[in-house]
């Protein structure tokens, strides 16, 4: 087994992953909500929005696996987005489990004024597009490895 050299203290506060992880996220969240407000979405609404702009139509089994959430964290999520008008949610006629999310038109037209949104955070970051490539690989790695 190779051996592991976590320093001097390694339960020092500042070399952490989690505590890395856990300030990055939610400093990056707050980027993000002021350029999500004047849409009337929230972060993780934006994320179920992005789901759809990319896949489509989608199962709410399916869009919690994408989203990697349980459906009962969607819910409120779906149920919110669509007083908005930004979804519909409609059960399936083959099977009344099935519940799918589709976007409606002004949902659909949303996504002209969403585009400049990544840029925006790119910008406030400071950071080169390839430093957040590698920090978005490196958590992919990450997130593989507590799968």
């Amino acid at each position: 087994m190779k051996s592991i050299d976590l320093g001097e203290d390694p339960l020092a506060l500042e070399r952490q992953v989690c505590f890395a992880l856990s300030v990055a996220s939610r400093s990056v969240i707050a980027i993000y909500r002021p350029l999500l407000e004047p849409h009337g979405l929230t972060h993780p609404q934006y994320l179920v929005m992005l789901a759809l702009w990319e896949r489509g139509p989608q199962a709410v089994k399916d869009l919690s696996v994408a989203l990697r959430a349980e459906p009962a964290t969607l819910s409120p999520l779906l149920k919110r987005l669509e007083t908005i008008g930004y979804v519909t949610r409609r059960r399936s006629s083959e099977d009344e489990r099935l519940l799918t999310v589709e976007l409606t038109e002004s949902g659909r037209a949303l996504r002209a004024e969403a585009e400049k949104i990544p840029y925006r955070v790119v910008e406030k970051l400071g950071m080169e597009v390839s430093e957040l490539e590698a920090l978005h690989k490196a958590l992919t790695r990450v997130i593989e490895a507590t799968a």
